[in-house]
């Protein structure tokens, strides 16, 4: 029976630490390497699951990889907002995941480093509108988005606002990211 309790009330962190070592060891295979590659043949469906790759840091790599293939073929814009869409879908599993489970899993581990004084701090109204701009600040660079939806999650932030906001800042961001490739290309 305890072990029953404490998989269901750490079921979040369970997945999320299964999930990471499962990405990390697929991740080392290099069939799996190479068909995650061969997406880039699949043009704006491949830009979409791109996209999708872009968001996660076991991935990014990849998905980027992937991106700087089509471009070579499609359109820098068209790309951009195919993959935009496909990060909004990677980004919306991450936000729900974190606002729907993680920090009630979290929370007694939190109080116990101190978290009230942090909480206190964070619901200043200068934290209330730093946490969504730095989150929106790191989905929009190359960077994996994992913290900044984090950021936007916890920031108490509506889901339909999320969703917008992820798939402009993606968009924007693969867009300079791919039009600076063409730019910098020998």
């Amino acid at each position: 029976m305890h072990k029953k309790h404490f998989y269901q009330k750490y079921k979040n962190l369970l997945t999320l630490f299964f999930g990471l070592i499962s990405a990390g060891f697929l991740y080392q295979f290099e069939d799996f390497h190479q068909a995650l590659l061969s997406i880039g043949a699949w043009g704006y469906f491949g830009a979409f699951l791109a996209g999708i790759l872009f968001v996660s840091s076991f991935t990014a790599a990849t998905g980027m990889v992937i991106l700087l293939v089509l471009v070579e073929r499609l359109i820098p814009l068209e790309i951009a907002i195919v993959a935009g869409a496909g990060a909004v879908l990677g980004d919306l599993f991450i936000f729900r995941f974190v606002k729907d489970g993680l920090t009630e899993e979290m929370r007694p581990l939190f109080n116990r480093l101190g978290g009230n004084h942090i909480t206190t701090l964070l619901h200043t109204p200068y934290f209330s509108w730093t946490l969504p701009l730095l989150g929106a600040v790191i989905i929009a660079s190359p960077l994996p988005d994992e913290v900044g939806v984090s950021l936007m999650g916890i920031s108490k932030m509506s889901t339909g606002r999320f969703l917008g906001l992820s798939f402009l800042l993606n968009s924007i961001g693969i867009f300079l990211v791919l039009s600076a490739s063409l730019i910098l290309k020998p």
